[in-house]
C-alpha cells in the first residue's frame, strides 16, 4: 500500500525550503526592525474563540474549519492567527505591561476550502499585530512597512488598496443601505448570497460570484456614510500615506471575509509572478473591539496576515545566503574517525560538513560532493594518516593540493584565498 499526503496538505522538500527560509527571514527581519516581537500560539484552539471573533456567519466558520470534540470539548484547528493573539493577550493581561504591544508570528493554519492554486488546506502564514495604538499614524506605518517588505523581495509594483469599514454605527448604517440596494436585486443573487442579504450584507461585497460582483455594480459608497470620528481617521491615514509616498488606491468597496474589522481596511496587490487574477498578496485592517469582546479592556488592534505560498507564487528567484559547504571523503575504515574529527572542527568553524562514511569508491563521494555542491572536498587515507596531511580539491576551481592536517579546516574556512 502506497500513502500520500492528504489533499490540500502538502509536502515542502529540502531543495524548496531555501526560498521559504529567504522569505521568513525578511518578514522577521523587517517586523523586528519595526519593533515586533515573536509569540507562538497553540495550533489548536476552543471552537468559540474563532465563532465570536471571526464572526459566525463567515465563510470561515460556516464553511472552512477544522473542528473536532476532545473530551466535549469542541475544538478548532486555528485557521488564521489574530484570534488567538488576541486571546493571548487578553489571558495575560499584555495591557498591563505594556501601553502597545507590536506583535508578529509565522505558522501553519488549516482551512477545510477546495485547493487551488496557492491556496491549501494546511497553508503557512505569517502575521503582525499592534495592540493598543489607536491609530492613524501606526496604520499608515505597518501598510508602508508592507510595501517596503515587497520592494525588498523584488516585487515593485505592488498598491496598497485603502478603504475604510468604520465603526458600530457607521456599519449600521451601510448595512442598511446596502440592504435597500440588493434587496430589488435578490432573484439575481447567488443562493450563498441571498442568505446574507437580511443578516451580513457586507459579506455579499466579498463575493467571488461572478452574479453577485454584478448585482454589487454601483453599490452605495461606504466612505459617503462615515460619521465624523471615522471620517477623520481615515482622512488623516490617507494623509500619512501621501507624506511617506506609499503608493496607494482608495476602493470604497474593499470588504475583508472577517467580521470583526473596524475602520482601517488594507490590501496589497500585485500583478507579478504567478498570482493570476487574484493578485492579493496580503490583507488586514482594524480590530477595536476584539479585545473588548474577548473579555479584556477596551483597547483598539490592527493586523495583517499574508499566505506564504501565495507570496512564493509572486517572487522569483530568491538570492538566499550561501555558506562554504565541504565533503570529507574518507579512504579506508582507519580514516573515517579522523574525518568524522575533520567534520565537527569544520562545523565549529561556521563551514557546511558533510562526511561521507559509507565506504564507496573516491568517485562515488566525489559524484556525492558535486551533488550537494560542495566548493571544496577533503581526502584522506591510510597514506595522508601516515603523513598527517590530507588531499584538498577544490571543486569550483578543478585544483588540488596536500595540506598538513592541522591546516586544512583554516584553509577552507577563509575560502580560496
Amino acid at each position: 500500500m502506497s500513502y500520500r499526503a492528504v489533499k490540500g496538505m502538502n509536502d515542502i522538500l529540502p531543495d524548496e525550503v531555501a526560498r521559504w527560509h529567504a522569505l521568513e527571514r525578511a518578514f522577521r527581519e523587517t517586523a523586528e526592525l519595526h519593533g515586533y516581537a515573536e509569540i507562538r500560539t497553540p495550533v489548536v484552539e476552543g471552537t468559540e474563540l474563532f465563532v465570536r471573533s471571526i464572526g459566525e456567519t463567515t465563510d470561515v466558520v460556516e464553511k472552512e474549519m477544522y473542528t473536532f470534540s476532545h473530551h466535549s470539548e469542541s475544538l478548532t484547528l486555528r485557521p488564521e492567527g489574530t484570534a488567538g493573539a488576541a486571546r493571548a493577550y487578553v489571558e495575560h493581561k499584555a495591557h498591563a505591561k505594556e501601553p502597545v504591544s507590536r506583535w508578529y508570528y509565522l505558522g501553519p493554519m488549516f482551512r477545510a476550502e477546495r485547493p487551488q492554486r496557492g491556496r491549501y488546506r494546511q497553508f503557512y502564514q505569517a502575521g503582525c499585530e499592534i495592540f493598543g495604538d489607536p491609530g492613524p499614524a501606526c496604520d499608515a506605518e505597518m501598510i508602508d512597512m508592507l510595501v517596503g517588505l515587497f520592494r525588498r523581495l523584488g516585487v515593485a509594483d505592488v498598491v496598497a488598496n485603502i478603504g475604510s469599514i468604520g465603526g458600530a454605527a457607521t456599519r449600521d448604517r451601510y448595512r442598511a443601505v446596502l440592504r435597500d440596494f440588493l434587496a430589488p436585486k435578490a432573484g439575481e443573487l447567488s443562493d450563498h448570497a441571498r442568505a446574507r442579504l437580511d443578516a451580513n450584507p457586507l459579506r455579499i461585497l466579498d463575493s467571488k460570484d461572478p452574479r453577485d460582483q454584478a448585482a454589487c455594480q454601483g453599490a452605495p459608497n461606504i466612505l459617503d456614510v462615515l460619521d465624523e470620528a471615522d471620517r477623520a481617521h481615515f482622512e488623516a491615514l490617507l494623509g500619512h500615506l501621501d507624506s511617506l509616498g506609499t503608493p496607494y488606491v482608495v476602493d470604497p468597496l474593499l470588504v475583508r471575509g472577517l467580521d470583526y474589522y473596524t475602520r482601517t481596511l488594507f490590501e496589497l496587490k500585485s500583478s507579478a509572478g504567478e498570482l493570476g487574477s487574484q493578485n492579493t498578496l496580503c490583507g488586514g485592517g482594524r480590530y477595536d473591539d476584539m479585545i473588548r469582546g474577548l473579555g479584556g479592556p477596551a483597547v483598539p488592534a490592527i493586523g495583517f496576515a499574508m499566505g506564504l505560498e501565495r507570496i512564493l507564487l509572486a517572487l522569483g528567484p530568491i538570492d538566499a545566503p550561501k555558506r562554504t559547504t565541504c565533503s570529507v571523503a574518507p579512504m579506508g575504515a582507519r580514516a573515517v574517525s579522523k574525518a568524522l574529527e575533520l567534520g565537527r572542527a569544520l562545523r565549529e568553524a561556521g563551514v557546511v560538513a558533510d562526511v561521507d562514511g559509507r565506504g564507496n569508491s573516491l568517485k562515488s563521494m566525489l559524484r556525492r560532493a558535486d551533488g550537494l555542491g560542495a566548493r571544496f572536498c577533503i581526502v584522506l587515507g591510510d597514506a595522508e594518516l601516515e603523513r598527517g596531511a590530507v588531499q584538498l580539491k577544490d571543486l569550483a576551481q578543478h585544483t588540488q593540493e596536500e595540506l598538513p592536517m592541522a591546516a586544512v579546516v583554516a584553509r577552507v574556512a577563509g575560502g580560496a584565498g
